[in-house]
Parts: C-alpha cells; structure tokens; sequence
C-alpha cells in the first residue's frame, strides 16, 4: 500500500521518472551502510525482538506520512526522509527474518515453509496495491493510515511466535564490519550459493519495471491511479499462484537448470510488458513475470539457509539483503535514471534483454549452480 501510495504521490508532484528513481534509492542507501550492522545484531540478539523493533520504525514512518498527508505539511524532501527511514527498518528487518524462519520448521520443510511464506507474502501483495489504487480516491492519507495500523498487527503477531529450538548466538569482539566480512567470505567459499544470489540480483536490477508503473499507466495505458494498482498487483497473482503449487510440489529434482529458466522467462516477460500498449496483455506479462520471480526467490531463500550455519545465517542474510536490496530499491533508481535518458518504454525492455544476457553468463561462470539437482540436507 505504501508503494502505491507514494510512487502515485511522487509523480503528482513532479511528474519525472528521475524522481520516482530517486524512492527506490533512498530506500537503498541504508542497506549499503547499515546492513553490516544488521547482520550482527540478527546473529548477537533474539531475532523476534530484532524483527520487532524494526517494524517499529517503520510503523512510526507511517504514521509521519499519514499525518504529514492528512495536514499537508509532507513535502517532497521529507517524503524521501521518511523514506530513509522506513529503509532503515527493513535493513534490520530482512536479515532476522530470514534467519529466524528456520528455527520455526525441520530443516526437510524448509523449502515449502519458505514458499508458503511467500504466498502469505503474495496474498497481502496482490490486495494491497489494488486495493490502495481504489481507496486513494479518498486520499493518500486514508491508504497511509491504514498500512500504519496493519504494522502495528504485524509487531504484534511477530512477538507471538515461538521458535521450535534454541537459536545459535555469534560471539562477540568483532566490528559489524568484520562479521559482515565473514559472511561474505562464507558466500564466496560457497560458488553455488554466491551464483544464485547474484543471479537474482542482477536479473531484478536490470529487469526491475516497476518503479516505471506509474509512467506506463499514466502515459501509455492511460489508467489511473486504480490501473497503477491492478498493475503493482499483477505480479503478486503469479508469484501467488508458484508460491501455492511450489508449497505443494517442492523444488526436488533439477533445481539449477529451473532457477535458470525461471529466470531467462522473468527477461522475456519483461520485453513483452515494455512493448505492450494494453492493459490486460501488460497485466498478464506481469503476472508470468511475478510467477518466475517467485520460482527464483524460493529457491534462493531455500537453498542460501540451509547452505549456511544458524549462528552464521544473519551475517549471511545481510549480505543477501544487501543483494536484495541492490536488486531491488537501486533496479528502481537505475530504471528511474535509464528513463529519463531513453524513455519508459526503451528502458524496460532494454532491461529485459540485459537480464536475458546475464542468464547466459552467469551459466557460464557458475557451472555448478546451473547443473545443480538437489537442495542440500541443511547445516546445524
């Protein structure tokens, strides 16, 4: 909802790609000096009250953009403020998520458990944006008030649950830097498991459409704020859709050469979307996108945890979130940049086509990752 709500906030008031570029990379920013710091705590402290503590802050960003919207006093500089500080949340969020979700299941249902946190996920994500695109006829405070009280349900649900065993604690004398430093020695000792982050980093950063949403539906569909909605929401139909059937039928056999194709499908959906011109085709590349990046995202958070020791898996997960967020929040600044200089329309499918390139790199450079069968059994 928060998305929505401020990409269409933001390109009312400028009216420039460059400047919804620009909320992606103040989101980003946090992640590239904080993440470090992230890790350690993940690994040094309880991970719910990590998790919590960081939902707070966001929530508290929330209800600065609610008030700052309902009594216009929020102006395009403290948007990018507030902004900055949700990211800082989500920088000490995502590493004690990631690792405390292997504490809540056995490691031989972990794959599932991930995907069926990703359709949990993709439920509120498909909701959330249609949703948000209709109640913003009522104002852009009405959709931020909202999402404040849903993170204040969010705090509240994550204190409640109950990890099934003891979480393992890293020692502590060294900087966060230092143990950020080991975790990304640990990844680079680990080919397959630095291949499959980098795969999925670069795919999304180049093949990331959606911080261009707003243009397209504006500009070239020519929706409103409710067609922006559809839109942001299109996506999280597919990648619900591959949450629900992988929870079911997990990744078992082949899984290299899946993640390689769900990938190289992710680009071409991709190309289709920037050269459509209908609502309902762009919908529906969007949806087969949202469905491949789902098949990439389970198979990492799979394969990244049960590859890493649990009193190395926050180190480990802020590097990968620090990867995830390069993909993501930085893709949203660099699509915002390539607009400006090309167009819209130019600039998503020449990303399409750059993730296309990488897949067949990154073939080439990982060999091991690509012809990779089977999840491992997991590291205690």
């Amino acid at each position: 909802m928060l998305t929505v709500a401020v990409a269409w906030q933001v390109y009312d008031l400028t009216r420039s790609a460059f400047a919804l570029g620009l909320v992606g990379l103040v989101q980003f920013l946090p992640k590239l000096v904080l993440m470090p710091v992230a890790g350690e705590l993940a690994d040094r402290f309880e991970r719910r009250r990590v998790v919590a503590a960081a939902q707070a802050l966001q929530f508290l960003t929330l209800l600065l953009l609610a008030l700052g919207t309902a009594f216009d006093f929020l102006s395009l500089p403290l948007i990018y403020v507030l902004l900055a500080a949700n990211g800082v949340g989500r920088t000490f969020e995502m590493p004690a998520m990631q690792a405390l979700l292997p504490s809540l299941v056995p490691n031989p249902l972990l794959a599932p458990a991930v995907a069926m946190s990703a359709s949990a996920f993709q439920v509120a994500t498909i909701a959330a944006p249609a949703v948000a695109g209709f109640i913003y006829a009522l104002g852009a405070a009405v959709v931020h008030g909202i999402a404040t009280l849903l993170f204040a349900a969010s705090i509240a649900l994550i204190v409640s649950a109950r990890p099934m065993r003891a979480q393992g604690y890293a020692t502590a004398g060294q900087s966060g830097w230092q143990n950020f430093l080991e975790g990304l020695r640990f990844i680079r000792a680990q080919p397959a498991v630095l291949g499959a982050i980098s795969l999925d980093m670069m795919a999304v950063l180049l093949g990331g459409a959606t911080a261009l949403l707003p243009i397209i539906a504006s500009e070239v569909l020519h929706t409103g704020a409710w067609g922006l909605g559809l839109l942001r929401s299109a996506p999280a139909v597919g990648a619900l859709g591959m949450s629900l059937w992988l929870a079911r039928r997990p990744l078992e056999r082949r899984v290299g050469p899946l993640m390689f194709g769900a990938v190289a499908l992710f680009g071409l959906a991709t190309i289709v979307f920037g050269l459509s011109s209908n609502l309902w085709l762009s919908m529906g590349s969007l949806v087969v996108l949202g469905a491949a990046d789902m098949v990439s995202m389970v198979f990492r958070g799979a394969y990244v945890q049960l590859a890493t020791p649990d009193a190395m898996r926050g180190r480990v997960g802020a590097v990968n979130g620090l990867f995830i967020g390069a993909s993501n929040q930085l893709g949203e600044f660099e699509s915002g940049v390539t607009a400006a200089w090309f167009g819209a329309v130019p600039a998503i499918v020449i990303g399409g086509v750059g993730t296309l390139l990488v897949v067949a790199l990154w073939s080439r450079w990982f060999p091991e990752l690509a012809r990779l069968d089977r999840l491992p059994d997991g590291i205690s």
